[in-house]
């Protein structure tokens, strides 16, 4: 199995030298245009076997928008949002794996259903990958982990600055038994990803090592932060230089930033990173711009201008894979896709990589 991962893993710093990649978009915006119920995510007119669907049935309390549910009640769900943005172009899926940790499913009575959500949802992506993979245009199925909805370095109680609810072996804990699942469910590489507190990353980071030293396996990783608003921090109080020294002792194969912000607030952080970040690829992928409740995907950009943004980005020179965050569908990887097919990648040393 190690062997399989590398050989096809070991394909990304070639295809990231020679052009930009493209990595899929919000899994979430188009889990919302199936209006699915609190029965259909219980398994209801899925692809599932009848013990499956009585052990879906008998959970108690509502799981409706549990989405990391999906990979095992409605499969098939899963499996066309991760076709239609493989036909859109993308050269990189990710997992629906986003809050498939222990700690997160905990908030729907379901922490013990965690390894079997990451290795359902690694499987899933994996095959949408086998299906559409090319000699001339491989496919990448990146295990996803999100993180989670406490964190270690923030206190939960504004009257309690040194509250935790949750600490670094916790987190460890919960992060080891997903990537065990992401890995046995055949993923090419790992991409932590949101961050917003670079001690939950840490974590994330610790047990990846200990699992690549107990299995044998050592995949690549895409470390991804958030900076949460214009003062171009993220969350936990790091600037974006400071947050790549936080995380380059893991020797990402690429670093970048996703989420809270659209391309057009985003790039001035993308610019400081691909600056100091100086020998590893850089990714980025962007909300739709910003919240709007009145639009169909609830963002505030079109394919055609979260494509114009990241056009320039490429333009510039600042960006080896691009992608969409929420808000973002098929049709802006689309429009993605098409903007940058002619740029030329980011340059730098990339010695670590061969």
């Amino acid at each position: 199995m190690s062997t399989l991962l590398y050989t096809r893993a070991s394909q990304l710093p070639d295809l990231l030298r020679q052009r930009i990649l493209i990595l899929d978009g919000a899994m979430g915006t188009m889990i919302q245009r199936f209006r699915l119920t609190e029965g259909q995510y219980r398994g209801q007119g899925g692809p599932i076997d009848s013990s499956l669907l009585a052990e879906l049935q008998s959970l108690s309390g509502d799981i409706k928008g549990n989405n990391e549910l999906l990979s095992l009640s409605r499969p098939d769900v899963i499996g066309q949002i991760h076709d239609a943005y493989l036909a859109a172009g993308a050269d990189i899926i990710e997992t629906n794996t986003f809050g498939a940790t222990t700690i997160a499913q905990d908030d729907y009575g379901m922490g013990s259903w965690a390894y079997r959500m990451n290795l359902a949802s690694a499987r899933l992506a994996r095959q949408a990958c086998d299906r559409h993979s090319t000699s001339a245009k491989p496919r990448f199925a990146a295990g996803a982990i999100g993180p989670t909805p406490k964190t270690a370095s923030i206190s939960p109680d504004v009257h309690d600055p040194g509250a935790r609810n949750i600490d670094f072996d916790q987190l460890t804990l919960a992060y080891r038994e997903q990537v065990l699942g992401l890995i046995e469910g055949g993923v090419d590489l790992l991409l932590v990803e949101t961050i917003f507190d670079t001690l939950n990353a840490k974590a994330a980071l610790f047990a990846i090592e200990t699992v690549f030293e107990a299995s044998g396996v050592c995949l690549p990783i895409i470390i991804s932060g958030t900076v949460t608003d214009a003062s171009g921090r993220v969350l936990s109080g790091q600037t974006v230089s400071a947050f790549w020294a936080s995380v380059k002792h893991a020797q990402p194969l690429a670093v970048g930033l996703n989420c809270a912000l659209g391309a057009a607030l985003m790039k001035p952080y993308i610019q400081e990173l691909s600056k100091v970040a100086s020998d590893t690829f850089i990714s980025c992928y962007p909300n739709a711009g910003l919240p709007n409740p009145m639009s169909d995907t609830g963002f505030d950009e079109s394919p055609e201008d979260t494509a114009r943004l990241l056009h320039a980005f490429a333009a510039e020179g600042l960006v080896n894979i691009v992608g969409g965050c929420c808000g973002t569908t098929p049709e802006h990887i689309d429009s993605i896709r098409k903007s940058v097919a002619l740029s030329k990648p980011r340059t730098g040393p990339f010695s670590q990589y061969g």
